[in-house]
């Protein structure tokens, strides 16, 4: 059975700023500190955590909205694709940043910690800096 969750975390800073953040790969590896190729493009391909993580681009909505096709190296070959999709929302002065994450595999759940360790954490500290 597929797994799913969300998570969603308050980003100290506007939707406009945190949506290109993410799909922009200088601003990406810097604002998680980690190697990402990202394109602002519907269809583009991407990688991230220096190629732990790779997908593709399969609906944009700036600034409110990105739907991605995602796996990580430990999916199996069998495994389908997860979908991530990624909501920006402005909230007190900052952004409520909301993940929703489905079609997982069976150890699926190490994920959400993932989100919140090598997203969250230091993307409040990069838009804090």
């Amino acid at each position: 059975m597929a797994k799913n969750f969300e998570v969603s975390a308050l980003i100290p800073a506007s939707p406009p700023a945190i949506y290109h953040a993410w799909l922009d790969s200088q601003s990406h590896s810097e604002m998680t500190g980690s190697p990402a190729q990202v394109s602002p493009d519907v269809g583009a391909e991407f990688s991230a955590w220096d190629g732990y993580i790779h997908g593709k681009n399969l609906e944009l909505d700036p600034p409110r909205r990105i739907l991605q096709a995602w796996r990580t190296t430990e999916f199996a070959a069998s495994d389908p694709d997860s979908l991530l999709e990624v909501l920006f929302a402005p909230e007190n002065g900052g952004t409520r940043v909301t993940l929703r994450h489905s079609n997982l595999p069976a150890h699926g759940d190490q994920y959400r910690e993932g989100w919140v360790e090598s997203y969250f954490t230091p993307m409040k500290a990069y838009f804090e800096g």
